[in-house]
């Protein structure tokens, strides 16, 4: 398989391996981590072991002795695999002088990986991986990015067909073999019928209620599904800002797919003449832009929405440096200033707000206002840090 290099995440794995005595890399599985953390462990010549393969996994009663005598750099695969790893790692990365460091990785967020919080609080660093960005990509192909997502056997892919069929399989084992894997029992039916109704509702305000009606449950089970899918990378919960701004403020969070590929597929979608048909046109391109525009930004935990109930909306707000900068998605030709864009400028007090679209010019919109294509947003976005 072609690759493609992944600088930022690799920077960040490098950069926590100086300062911790373990890094948890985590991302849903087949993001490309393992290509990336092998690609690490023969430059820094690591053992390595893969929790699923059974000439190099480790197992509970050894595992202590077969870590403990290492020196280096240590990879763990898979770690979720052995629960009882993580007891093993907070010994040894007590260890003073510290002969060893240890990168762990993940398919699923530390609170669903049991014991990696509790064990190893204070001595474990988390860095966060995702599918292709459009950075990594490139601008070139960005269309295909959208398309396909950024899963790299799907991005990767001959065709859009074969990509989709790749989706479809993914979808199926994340389903039936990584969630029973971390130990949630969930019907694989149900959490499909949940998954496939979320992507109806891609972009827009988490309603509890209206989902637990459809599927005809209780809101704690709707709301531990959506836990479940956000856990395993697959759903983005983009957290309302709150201020006292004097407005009434929206304050559920909204639901974007992470993958625009996985959220094309679940709709039936194999192309992009098939998107352009498509309702959800316009959510998905939007949504994709927002992916893109939070991971340039390094903006995992602190990326935010606004809405009022009086009609003033931003769909991502970021700080950097004392200053709140606001961008807004549209898939449109010539996007133009609007009303609710000048209420949120002043709401907000924003230093400037971009409108990200999938054209080729830059122009000013407004005062403090621009119009910026997703193709030319790296720099910009960059440039806030």
């Amino acid at each position: 398989m072609t690759w493609i290099p992944r600088p930022d995440v690799e920077r960040a794995i490098l950069s926590a391996l100086r300062s911790f005595p373990a890094t948890l890399l985590v991302g849903p599985r087949q993001c490309g981590k393992t290509s990336l953390a092998r690609r690490i462990a023969r430059l820094r010549k690591a053992a390595y072991f893969d929790m699923e393969d059974p000439e190099t996994a480790l197992a509970e009663e050894t595992a202590s002795l077969r870590l403990r005598d290492l020196k280096g750099l240590v990879v763990i695969d898979e770690c979720q695999r052995l629960p009882g790893l993580f007891r093993v790692l907070r010994v040894l990365a007590d260890r003073r002088p510290l002969p060893a460091r240890f990168l762990l990785l993940g398919s699923a967020a530390p609170e669903l990986l049991r014991g990696a919080s509790e064990s190893l609080a204070g001595r474990l660093a988390y860095v966060e991986m995702g599918g292709f960005s459009g950075a990594e990509a490139g601008a070139g192909r960005l269309e295909r990015l959208w398309v396909r997502g950024g899963f790299p056997p799907a991005f990767l892919a001959s065709t859009d067909e074969q990509g989709h069929r790749w989706r479809l399989h993914f979808i199926q084992s994340f389903l039936e073999r990584d969630v029973p894997q971390w130990g949630i029992r969930i019907p694989s039916s149900a959490l499909r019928r949940f998954w496939t109704m979320l992507a109806h509702l891609h972009g827009q305000i988490w309603n509890a209620s209206e989902l637990a009606r459809s599927m005809g449950v209780q809101e704690g089970t709707a709301r531990r599904y959506l836990d479940v899918l956000s856990g395993g990378f697959m759903i983005r919960q983009l957290q309302p800002w709150f201020e006292n701004t004097g407005k009434r403020l929206v304050k559920a969070p909204k639901i974007y797919f992470r993958d625009s590929g996985l959220l094309h597929s679940l709709l039936g979608l194999k192309s992009r003449s098939e998107i352009e048909r498509h309702p959800k046109l316009g959510f998905s391109w939007e949504g994709f832009a927002l992916d893109n525009v939070i991971r340039l930004a390094g903006a995992e935990r602190d990326a935010f929405f606004y809405k009022t109930h009086g009609g003033a909306e931003l769909d991502l707000m970021l700080s950097r440096g004392g200053r709140r900068y606001g961008f807004e998605f549209k898939y449109g030709d010539a996007p133009a200033a609007t009303k609710s864009m000048h209420m949120v400028l002043k709401d907000l007090k924003l230093a400037r707000l971009w409108v990200i679209y999938p054209g080729e010019r830059a122009y000013p919109v407004a005062e403090r206002m621009e119009a910026l294509p997703l193709s030319r947003a790296e720099a910009v976005v960059r440039s806030l840090k």
